[in-house]
């Protein structure tokens, strides 16, 4: 995590905190998730984000451990989270089960699809959705990591990686 590490300490002093995060996260999550789920979250977390200079650092490291296969997963998970995320936020503050009921008609094959091990798909997933805030889609990614054998302590490595990157996000806009 090379470049990712390069651009957090450029961050300038107010975000001193997102720096040392950004740091320690990479060597703590390590021991919690694999090269592959950490770049690949962070990844899918840049995308999600629209930042270029994220997505540049985050392409550059996660070309060196995912294939393109997994690259491409990484694609799948940010873009499908940007509709599902917003769907099922929505089916879920209408605070109507009859909603929840109803025929979806969005494809989202991809989620099946995309070509790569299913944890690591669910991790990238979980990612973007924890940044896009939906407590129904976080819930359902968390449930089947947790059916894959995710621990907790992974599972909120994931959760850590995503708000890091959100904030280095925040940290580089308001530069």
């Amino acid at each position: 995590m090379e470049k990712i590490q390069n651009l957090a300490s450029q961050l300038p002093e107010y975000a001193k905190d997102i720096r040392i995060n950004a740091s320690n996260l990479i060597s703590e999550q390590n021991q919690l998730l694999s090269q592959k789920q950490i770049l690949g979250s962070v990844l899918a977390c840049a995308l999600m984000l629209k930042n270029s200079q994220l997505i540049a650092a985050a392409t550059a490291d996660a070309e060196k451990v995912l294939s393109e296969a997994e690259f491409n997963a990484t694609k799948i998970a940010a873009t499908l989270m940007a509709m599902n995320n917003i769907y099922y936020r929505f089916v879920h503050l209408t605070g109507d089960s009859e909603y929840s009921q109803m025929q979806t008609g969005l494809r989202m094959q991809g989620i099946a699809t995309h070509g790569i091990e299913k944890v690591n798909f669910e991790v990238f997933a979980l990612a973007v959705s924890i940044i896009n805030g939906c407590g129904w889609c976080i819930e359902a990614h968390t449930r089947q990591l947790a059916n894959h054998g995710f621990t907790k302590p992974q599972i909120q490595a994931v959760g850590k990686i995503a708000s890091v990157v959100n904030a280095m996000n925040q940290a580089l806009a308001v530069n």
